[in-house]
């Protein structure tokens, strides 16, 4: 077995989605003034590499700590979706091509593959592609969690968007909705192969919307 971390690094001044609180990790001990080192993490629930639970949109939605703990062990099927421009839709058709018919019922959660983590830090970043509400409604009806290497599985504001582009969050509302989860901010896609396991087990927030994860892939050898 080979396992991938997926997660980018927590540090001060991440990058995060726009209007978001900075992320600050700053030491508040040191072995050399104290004898021992502590650290100050501040950081939204949705920076970095993190899951998504219904309650992030839906007043009545299942909470990260109210998930059982096995939720969060994924069989998972990479979904190739490159090349794409910024801000390009990913449609039914943009999934279901790479896949050619190779999605069984042991698969429960479908990572698109954008290559947009190669842009982490950047302002194109923010300029990601999105999926279509059809592509949500898509996934909700087999019952499927979803994952992305990018910021949003919505399109993000910015200077750039289109005046064609949906607005607000309907890929979110159209999982939530059907009780699935988000797996946003992946990285390091390109090393797997179409089948792995994922592990993203959140931080255990009570009543949480989200929680960072450690996301780590893993391989048959």
């Amino acid at each position: 077995m080979t396992s991938y971390d997926l997660s980018h690094p927590i540090e001060s001044e991440m990058c995060v989605y726009p209007g978001t609180p900075p992320v600050r990790v700053e030491p508040t001990a040191t072995v050399e003034a104290d004898g021992f080192r502590t650290t100050s993490i501040e950081l939204d629930s949705h920076a970095g590499t993190h899951l998504d639970a219904p309650a992030h949109m839906l007043a009545d939605g299942t909470t990260v700590d109210e998930l059982p703990i096995e939720t969060f062990r994924f069989t998972a099927r990479r979904v190739d979706c490159r090349p794409l421009d910024s801000r390009a839709e990913i449609g039914v058709e943009t999934i279901t091509a790479p896949l050619d018919s190779d999605l069984d019922d042991a698969v429960d959660l479908l990572v698109m593959q954008t290559g947009w983590d190669d842009h982490w830090g950047t302002d194109r970043y923010f300029d990601h592609p999105y999926l279509t509400r059809e592509a949500a409604d898509w996934l909700a009806d087999r019952g499927l969690h979803l994952g992305i290497d990018a910021l949003n599985v919505d399109p993000t504001p910015t200077d750039n968007a289109l005046p064609d582009e949906p607005t607000g969050y309907p890929v979110h509302h159209a999982l939530f909705r059907s009780d699935r989860l988000l797996v946003e901010n992946l990285r390091g896609l390109h090393r797997l192969p179409p089948r792995f396991e994922l592990h993203a087990y959140p931080l255990a927030v009570r009543g949480g919307d989200a929680a960072p994860v450690r996301a780590v892939a893993v391989v048959d050898a």
